[in-house]
């Protein structure tokens, strides 16, 4: 699939980031949307450092036209959009009652409907030639809620019921243009440097963290491997899951007691933290703030559930010859 034309939202940085980073590596030519200049021309300097050739296309995935704009754009220069990566995301952390209308109204318009949109723009393209892939990075929090971040959690759960019911029509089609989802755990991004927040103490990501690359990984499979409705990544997010779907009471409890503590650390928040809910924080002070937050003493490289994810066969290998062991030296008392 090497030398594809790859767009990706929200790829100045974060799990972007990462993915423009890891699309390079394989020598694609990698469109990057987002809003702060200053982290897209950063990033479109790591695809050209991993091989790749960049494309800056600045623009708010909020607004539909620059969305379709940008995606005529890329095919008039680039050619043909293969892989569409919709990664673009707002948010801020607060109880739901100290949360303006406003300001839901603005991570609801980037989170969900910015996928609304790119989806769009794409199927635009890809419906006529019959071919093409559109991956939405999603969340644990894509099925299951959590305190403080409604407005996050919300739109979350809006981009899963919304792709389920294109997946559905483009089935229904026999279209071969493909749409997967990829449910990320907790990652070590810079949002927690510019997310907005209402907290008393620093905001950080649910532990164990992982790394972008751990994400971006993984939506690069799923690029390859689209026929795969859904990828679950790290074991935090399949128990997540899977806590959900077999006891959703119990985890409600479970989160009321635990989920406001553990999603802030020990140091006070800064009261002058930067906010990119309404403009991006890189373009104030020309900073790039890269793929990687402030955690990555605590953050994990890789994640276990998907190298087992990836080699099926050898891990019933495994399984079955330790069965066996078992069985042999039950046999032998």
């Amino acid at each position: 699939m090497a030398g594809k034309v790859v767009v990706i939202t929200g790829a100045s940085g974060g799990v972007g980031r990462a993915a423009a980073r890891e699309f390079a590596a394989r020598g694609d030519r990698v469109a990057l949307i987002a809003r702060g200049q200053s982290g897209l021309d950063s990033a479109a300097a790591d695809v050209r450092a991993a091989g790749g050739q960049p494309m800056v296309v600045p623009a708010d995935v909020a607004d539909d036209a620059a969305v379709e704009a940008a995606a005529e754009r890329v095919e008039r220069e680039f050619g043909r959009i293969d892989v569409w990566v919709n990664d673009a995301f707002a948010g801020v952390f607060a109880p739901f009652t100290a949360i303006t209308p406003a300001e839901f109204r603005r991570v609801t318009e980037v989170t969900y409907l910015g996928y609304v949109h790119g989806t769009r723009a794409a199927l635009k393209r890809m419906l006529l030639r019959d071919a093409g892939v559109i991956v939405q990075v999603g969340s644990a929090l894509a099925y299951r809620g959590i305190p403080l971040q409604s407005a996050y959690c919300g739109a979350k759960h809006a981009i899963q019921g919304f792709n389920e019911s294109l997946r559905c029509e483009l089935l229904h089609a026999k279209s071969n243009v493909r749409v997967t989802m990829v449910q990320l755990p907790a990652t070590n991004t810079p949002q927690f440097d510019w997310v907005l927040s209402r907290l008393p103490r620093r905001a950080q990501p649910v532990p164990p963290i992982y790394q972008p690359e751990v994400a971006a990984r993984a939506i690069v499979r799923a690029a390859e491997h689209p026929r795969r409705r859904e990828r679950w990544v790290g074991m935090s997010t399949v128990a997540t899951l899977l806590g959900d779907k077999f006891a959703p009471g119990l985890l409600d409890h479970y989160l009321a007691r635990t989920g406001f503590s553990a999603q802030q650390t020990g140091k006070s928040r800064d009261a002058g933290q930067p906010v990119n809910l309404w403009e991006p924080v890189d373009d104030r002070k020309g900073t790039d703030h890269g793929a990687h937050g402030d955690f990555d003493e605590t953050a994990h490289s890789h994640s276990t559930q998907q190298w087992i994810a990836r080699h099926p066969g050898l891990t019933a290998g495994a399984v079955l010859a330790v069965a066996a062991g078992v069985a042999g030296v039950i046999r032998s008392r």
